[in-house]
C-alpha cells in the first residue's frame, strides 16, 4: 500500500470510533451541514467544543486527530 493510500485510510478512520459525545456531535453536524439547518452555527460550536474537550480534558484523542477534524470539518 502506498503512503497516500495509507494516509487516506488513517484519515477515514479518524471520523469514526469516537468518544460518544464527539461522535454524536460529529453526526449531527454532517446531518446538519445535509439539511442545511438552520441551527448550523450551534452544532458548529458544539462540535468544536466536543472535539477540545476529547482532546485536551480526555486525551482521548490526539492534536493530529483534533486538527484533522478541526480542518475537515470546521475550518475549511
Amino acid at each position: 500500500m502506498d503512503k497516500d493510500k495509507i494516509r487516506e485510510e488513517r484519515e477515514r478512520s479518524y471520523e469514526y470510533g469516537l468518544p460518544s459525545y464527539l461522535q454524536h456531535d460529529l453526526d449531527a453536524y454532517k446531518k446538519g451541514l445535509e439539511e442545511k439547518s438552520s441551527l448550523l452555527d450551534c452544532l458548529w460550536g458544539e462540535l468544536y467544543g466536543s472535539i477540545n474537550i476529547a482532546e485536551i480534558n480526555d486525551g482521548s484523542i490526539t492534536p493530529e486527530h483534533a486538527d484533522y477534524l478541526r480542518k475537515k470539518f470546521l475550518f475549511k
